[in-house]
């Protein structure tokens, strides 16, 4: 089965793309219209840094897996094993980059970004790359009823976190960040000092008017491990091999502890 082709997130410059989530804004602007409401519900108590991978663009077999990776009762076993390869891969290469992004040590914790159904039971992202990671989970829970599109600083039950950790906060999707960031305002709330967020596809409609300036600067290709969202590409440095069916079970970090 080929590789499916991504829309890599790459070092930003000063252009038509957020400074905190990577999606599109106006001209004349920074961040997006979402990320600046965030700011104003959460303030100092957002994630210290999202680095999203890839763009899930609109239609594409990418964004499709994403969705088809925990759906129904049977869910997509190709989707789930590039998503658990995706992430493995990218935070063995680029995790340091993540933890200096966010100016915290390495995670002590690891969460994931609960669904808005409330699904029942463990997260079906936490079952593919939590055991590989090795670290303990700082649980999320949905409160009933508290579903719902803007940041909500109550939305998510956290477990009180001791001794102040960081916690590594995974997402597999961002569209308006509400979640993720609710997420992040929780976590900070039960004692963590720092939460990153990586997100796997962060949403991306080429159809949006507002999203032609940054479209026109993406290239779809194979995964390339030495691009990274917040990490400028040194000469020489990774190998620039790509994803393939075959090569999921030969990296390491899909059968050993990642960060560990």
């Amino acid at each position: 089965m080929p590789a499916p082709v991504l829309y890599q997130v790459r070092p930003r410059a000063a252009g038509p793309d957020c400074a905190t989530c990577r999606g599109p804004v106006g001209p004349g602007y920074a961040r997006c219209y979402q990320c600046e409401r965030h700011d104003l519900f959460g303030p100092g108590l957002l994630a210290d840094a999202v680095v999203p991978v890839s763009y899930a663009v609109k239609g594409t077999a990418w964004a499709a897996d994403l969705w088809r990776y925990k759906s129904g009762p049977a869910p997509d076993a190709p989707a789930r094993a590039w998503l658990r390869a995706l992430l493995l891969v990218f935070l063995r290469d680029h995790g340091t980059c993540v933890w200096r992004q966010a100016g915290m040590p390495p995670p002590t914790y690891l969460a994931v970004v609960p669904t808005g159904c409330g699904r029942p039971g463990p997260h079906p992202l936490l079952r593919l790359v939590g055991p590989r990671l090795g670290l303990p989970l700082a649980p999320l829970a949905i409160r009933p009823g508290r579903q719902g599109r803007d940041l909500d600083p109550d939305r998510f039950l956290p477990r009180r976190l001791p001794d102040a950790p960081s916690v590594l906060l995974l997402e597999d999707s961002w569209v308006s960040g509400a979640s993720a960031q609710s997420a992040a305002v929780a976590l900070k709330r039960a004692g963590a000092r720092q939460v990153a967020i990586v997100v796997a596809g962060r949403h991306l409609n080429l159809a949006d008017p507002h999203t032609a300036p940054l479209a026109a600067r993406l290239t779809p290709a194979p995964y390339d491990p030495s691009v990274c969202a917040v990490h400028p590409p040194a000469d020489g440095e990774l190998n620039g091999a790509n994803l393939s069916a075959q090569r999921i079970d030969s990296f390491p970090c899909t059968k050993e502890k990642v960060l560990v």
